[in-house]
């Protein structure tokens, strides 16, 4: 078989209906392990989204292309759509719904493109802008850095970390305007702050390790296209989807969707 394939005429031993689902690190690795090809084909497909954008802002940053900090932002166009894409995609997984991630992903996307490019061009040049302010003192020779520079940085930071796993989610199964999606994502995370927050912290931690290997070697960095990203969406959204999954009765609607549809 394939690596991108899977062999369904295998009997397997099956999952009693009632099972109870895993927690924490035996929930994390039962999906790792479960859906590792699923998981590498999001992180490319999401990849290859903001490829052009990454490769664009990184050489305006270095100077070797003049235009390419103001292109990227416009490169940034199809980032909300490709994120809305993966939220469904991975929580899907969370879900136990099986699913198709080349169908699931190019209809997530195709569904959000529009609406969700704003937000996604607004991500991107946040990031951007965390990366140039945390960039220039390095570039100007700076031997100390503010503490109160670093502490402003980290609490926007936090915030947008806290508050964009709900916007991106709202896109993927909730039909609203920007502006109350927006604004529903705010309250969600400031009236779940020790949820919103560990999916924030822990979400970053591929990235932090990344970081700690570079420092060694960098035989780390190809793995950014195959499963970084994914490995920190689903630690951050084995925290936070629970909240919008309550909030919403995302399951409980899908399960009774899917009820209807087999009684028709």
């Amino acid at each position: 078989m394939g690596f991108f394939s899977r062999d369904f005429s295998k009997a397997g031993p099956g999952v009693p209906k009632d099972t109870p689902r895993k927690k924490g690190v035996a929930r994390f690795f039962e999906i790792i392990i479960r859906e590792y090809r699923d998981l590498l084909k999001i992180n490319i497909l999401f990849f290859l989204c903001i490829l052009p954008a990454t490769a664009l802002f990184f050489l305006g940053l270095f100077g070797i292309f003049n235009y390419g900090l103001m292109l990227s932002i416009v490169a940034a166009y199809p980032i909300g759509g490709a994120m809305a894409a993966s939220m469904f995609c991975i929580t899907r997984m969370l879900r136990d719904d099986p699913g198709f991630v080349w169908d699931d992903f190019k209809r997530k996307f195709s569904e959000n493109l529009r609406q969700a490019s704003i937000a996604g061009i607004l991500a991107a040049t946040f990031l951007y802008t965390q990366v140039f302010l945390f960039w220039l003192p390095i570039m100007a020779d700076w031997e100390i850095v503010s503490t109160t520079w670093l502490a402003i940085g980290f609490v926007f930071f936090a915030m947008f970390l806290m508050v964009s796993p709900y916007v991106f989610l709202h896109y993927a199964y909730i039909k609203l305007g920007t502006f109350t999606i927006v604004k529903n994502s705010i309250l969600i995370a400031l009236s779940n702050p020790i949820r919103s927050f560990m999916g924030a912290i822990i979400g970053l931690l591929p990235w932090a390790s990344l970081v700690f290997f570079i420092q060694i070697t960098y035989v780390f960095i190809p793995l950014i296209p195959f499963f970084v990203f994914v490995f920190s969406w689903l630690l951050t959204l084995m925290w936070v989807w629970p909240v919008f999954n309550k909030r919403f009765s995302i399951e409980e609607t899908l399960v009774k969707e899917q009820q209807d549809k087999l009684e028709d």
